[in-house]
This record gives C-alpha cells, structure tokens and sequence, in this order.
C-alpha cells in the first residue's frame, strides 16, 4: 500500500502523542463541576475544539462563562503532562520527513499552551507550521483546518496526507480534500470507506523521496 504527496498534515493528541490521561483528567473535573458523568464526557470531546464541547454540555452559559472554563480547562491541560509520551513511530517518522526536506505542519484543536507543551513534553521534533485553535475560525470537524495545514505549506490539501485518530478530524481531512491514514478507525464509523488507509501504529510507515515531480511516496508495511 503506498500513498503520493507532496506535503504531510498531522493531529497531534492520539495520533504523534498520547495525551488521553492528560485531557480525560481535565474533562473529567470539568465534568464533576457542571454534573455530567465521565462517560457522557469522554464520549464527545475528542478530537473537538475544547469550545465546541463547552457550547455542547452548556448550552444556556454566557460567552463569559464559556470562557472562563475555557481559560481554566487550558491552564490545567497546558500545566498537566505527566503521562504525555509519543505514539508508537511517531517520532522516527517525523525525523525522516526532516531528514528528506517534506514539508509537514501539526492541525490540531489545542491551544498554543497545550499544543507546544504536549509536544515538547512527547519529544516530538518541533514543527515549522501549526495549525492551532487560534488560527481556525471553525474547527474540525470543518474542513478548514486541514485547508490552513496545507496553505502553511504552500500547497493545496489534495497534494498532502492527513493523519487522524478521532471522526472528527478525519472528517476534517476529507473533506478538505486530502488524502487520509487513520490511526484506527471503528469498524462502525460513517465514512470509513473514503479512508485511504488505516494502520494501527505510525511504525507500520515509511517514506522516500523526492522524486522529480517533488512528490514523495508514503509507504504502509502490514504488519510492524
């Protein structure tokens, strides 16, 4: 199984890096504070801008409400990463793409604070380009962050490969326009079938390249 690309876009939380303690610690005391369950929150909020889940489980709040769980939920989850480690091939497979020249960014929901701490805190090579919640006016899973991914690289989202873990931003990737892996996707998800690829680990894939139209080929191996 191969792919062709000139650029690559990455999720960061479930897909570079493993922050579900981090973020399911968070919610969860967002969640004994307003009455809900832990299930009834951590069955919504992944791969969701934190203000979308806010609006959803408060939807009579006023805007300063809003953001002030918003400010409070970021200070926790940007202070909060212990626990936060990288994905299995995630970090060999970025330094490749630094090792051949691909130009890639990071699309993800996350602020700033939480983003670059989760990052650093993964020892994740850092990237040029983020795509973070301050640069999107909708997030995933609206096309539009995967569409600014590609602009910071100065191509169109069909010429790049999106990587997901959660619906929400595979549905963002699609319909953006690129090409998408997901890492897992649920037998039962709608769309499942418009995925490019599904592995189950980044260590199932490499990449060569340029060739001479400056496309470089991702490559799945089954089994790692």
């Amino acid at each position: 199984m191969k792919l062709k690309a000139k650029g690559f876009l990455f999720d960061l939380d479930g897909t570079l890096a493993d922050s579900l303690a981090v973020v399911e610690r968070a919610w969860c005391k967002f969640g004994e504070k307003i009455g809900k369950t832990p299930e009834e929150i951590v069955s919504f909020i992944h791969g969701k801008p934190a203000l979308t889940s806010l609006r959803h489980f408060l939807p009579a709040a006023s805007e300063e409400e809003i953001m002030t769980y918003f400010r409070w939920l970021e200070k926790m989850e940007s202070e909060d990463t212990d626990g936060v480690i990288a994905l299995p091939g995630a970090i060999a497979l970025l330094l490749r793409l630094n090792e051949l020249g691909a130009p890639w960014a990071i699309v993800t929901s996350g602020t700033v604070p939480i983003a670059h701490g989760r990052q650093k805190a993964a020892g994740l090579p850092e990237p040029k380009h983020w795509v973070t919640f301050e640069k999107v006016t909708k997030g995933k899973p609206d096309p539009e962050p995967f569409m600014l991914g590609a602009k910071a690289l100065s191509l169109n989202a069909n010429e790049c490969v999106s990587f997901e873990d959660a619906p929400a931003g595979i549905y963002s990737a699609l319909d953006a326009g690129s090409q998408v892996v997901a890492v897992h996707a649920p037998d039962n998800m709608p769309r499942r079938n418009e995925i490019d690829i599904i592995v189950s680990s980044l260590a199932q894939i490499s990449v060569i390249g340029p060739d001479n139209n400056g496309d470089f080929t991702l490559l799945v191996a089954k089994n790692v």
